[in-house]
């Protein structure tokens, strides 16, 4: 794979004239690779969504811009900004050089561009990863004996939250902190109006049961989520303080999984990346 994907990206920025310095790493490495290409004008990665937040946190409030190549499953950012999809668009994106900036989300100080969650869903990300280790499954293939097998071991997480507007004690099976507001609306779930709000959208999901959780994740696909009946907790705000009964919870930010201590705090650093992004984007 990288023997092809290398070629590829040169020729593609050789065709929008830019001369590239390019580095082909795992993903566990890019935060130090992002670490000493600080002082560049821009830092260009290519990678999903969870390499990209890696990066966007080192590169947040340097003098250098993120440039994007999306190589990811879904891409969620990239679409977001309207990068083209394809290597050669990318390319003659990032050559343009137009940019703009955009907030980014921390948990306990780690950046993250998307979102955070804590329960089902990172325990759906582990299934899926050692399917994919264990049996060489592409990604979306291994989501679903992992969304079954994450299912079967639900268990509900007891929390405490508090911020500006809210606070209380919530059991939940899933809490998901947004980088700015998500859409429940048919047709734009899981998208955002804007990059830049300065400000967190949090949802708690409210059912209790795994067939009513499986009820709710339908609905909500098909854009007919209910506020009052499916959430236990949901506002919107600038700082959020999680805590719990245990001294650490696994949480996954930009769909990277990993543990953090409690209590965890949550809060937006408005504007804080420089991101190269279309003409028509940055008008």
């Amino acid at each position: 794979m990288r023997m092809r994907l290398g070629p590829a990206i040169e020729a593609a920025f050789a065709a929008a004239g830019v001369q590239i310095d390019l580095h082909l790493i795992d993903g566990r490495a890019v935060r130090d690779a992002v670490s000493r290409a600080l002082g560049a004008p821009v830092i260009v990665i290519g990678g999903g969504d969870g390499t990209l937040g890696s990066a966007a946190d080192i590169v947040a409030g340097s003098g250098s811009a993120l440039g994007i190549v999306p190589l990811g499953t879904r891409n969620h950012l990239a679409r977001e900004l309207g990068i083209p999809p394809d290597l050669p668009g990318a390319a003659a994106v990032i050559a343009a050089g137009a940019t703009r900036r955009i907030d980014v989300a921390r948990a306990n100080g780690r950046g993250f561009i998307n979102n955070a969650s804590i329960g089902f869903y990172p325990s759906l990300v582990r299934f899926r990863d050692a399917q994919t280790h264990r049996h060489g499954l592409p990604k979306w293939l291994a989501a679903i004996p992992a969304s079954y097998a994450a299912i079967r071991r639900l268990r509900h997480h007891r929390l405490r939250i508090s911020g500006p507007g809210m606070s209380g004690d919530i059991v939940t099976p899933m809490l998901f902190v947004g980088n700015n507001r998500y859409s429940l609306a048919a047709g734009r779930l899981g998208r955002r109006d804007a990059l830049d709000d300065g400000t967190l959208s949090v949802f708690a999901v409210g059912w209790h049961r795994r067939r009513a959780l499986i009820g709710f994740a339908l609905r909500t696909l098909i854009g007919r989520g209910d506020r009052a009946d499916d959430f236990a907790a949901i506002g919107d705000c600038r700082s959020l303080r999680v805590d719990g009964r245990s001294h650490g919870v696994s949480i996954a930010l930009d769909g990277e999984v990993m543990t953090m201590a409690l209590p965890i705090v949550f809060a937006i650093d408005p504007c804080a990346l420089a991101v190269v992004v279309p003409f028509a984007e940055h008008a």
